[in-house]
């Protein structure tokens, strides 16, 4: 799994209980996030180097926890790469199947909504639906530091979230993995009868079907979650273990960061 930091680890909850016999391997890529506003060349050179990580380590799959590299990189890595390769997008097409008032408020990264892959599906989707588009600058930051209920990231939510409330939005669209740890906080600021959709089950069940074949037998060998930063050790390690993961095994990614 490769996140550009800590976001993916809602995604890895979700794979650990459909999956509880695999065992994975986590990269936050955490020394170049945020990926909100980097160009393609980057992300496409740095998702090179993560993968060659994962070749390292000799894993059988790899989900991109991350929507920014997964628009971005997805179909470079899938070219390059003979192996399965589950991508994020945001769920554009389940909100405007579930909004009532015809208005959907994605949230994501800037890159993410800039992004071909965001204006493909509202094209296909949408349909009379109208589709918010919503960049969050900062919000993926403050999870990375933690602050789920800082003052200053409810300022950020009131500011990206409130006005599409208001204006008729009924389901929000959570298009970053990282804001998969503030939907309470999300929910408090739209209030009640917003529906907010989170696509971690999701790509649970994607990767469910691309093992099949390759799926590890149940209780074959100890399974276990290994944990890598390009950033500091002591950072991730304090995020997991605010999150309950306090006997997580991580480490430096060493000549990859």
């Amino acid at each position: 799994m490769y996140d550009s930091g800590v976001g993916g680890v809602s995604v890895l909850r979700a794979l650990r209980a459909a999956l509880p016999d695999e065992s994975y391997v986590y990269v936050a890529d955490s020394r170049h996030a945020p990926y909100g506003d980097r160009d393609q060349a980057f992300l496409e050179a740095r998702a090179q180097d993560i993968f060659g990580f994962f070749a390292h380590q000799r894993v059988k799959a790899v989900v991109l926890a991350c929507n920014t590299v997964s628009v971005a990189a997805a179909a470079s890595l899938r070219a390059a790469y003979h192996l399965p390769v589950v991508a994020m997008e945001p769920a554009i097409k389940p909100a405007t199947r579930m909004t009532r008032s015809g208005t959907v408020l994605v949230l994501a990264t800037a890159y993410t909504i800039q992004s071909p892959s965001v204006a493909r599906l509202c094209r296909t989707f949408a349909g009379e639906t109208r589709v918010m588009l919503q960049a969050c600058p900062g919000l993926a930051e403050q999870v990375e530091r933690g602050q789920f209920a800082a003052r200053s990231t409810y300022e950020l939510l009131e500011s990206y979230v409130r006005p599409g409330v208001d204006t008729g939005a009924d389901t929000i669209v959570l298009g970053c993995t990282h804001y998969a740890f503030l939907a309470q906080q999300i929910a408090e600021v739209a209030g009640p009868g917003v529906s907010i959709i989170e696509p971690s089950p999701a790509i649970a069940r994607q990767l469910e079907f691309r093992l099949q074949g390759l799926r590890a037998e149940a209780g074959a060998g100890r399974q276990r979650t290994a944990f890598y930063t390009s950033g500091r050790v002591e950072d991730l390690r304090a995020f997991l273990s605010m999150v309950g993961e306090e006997e997580a095994e991580v480490s430096a990614m060493g000549d990859w960061t």
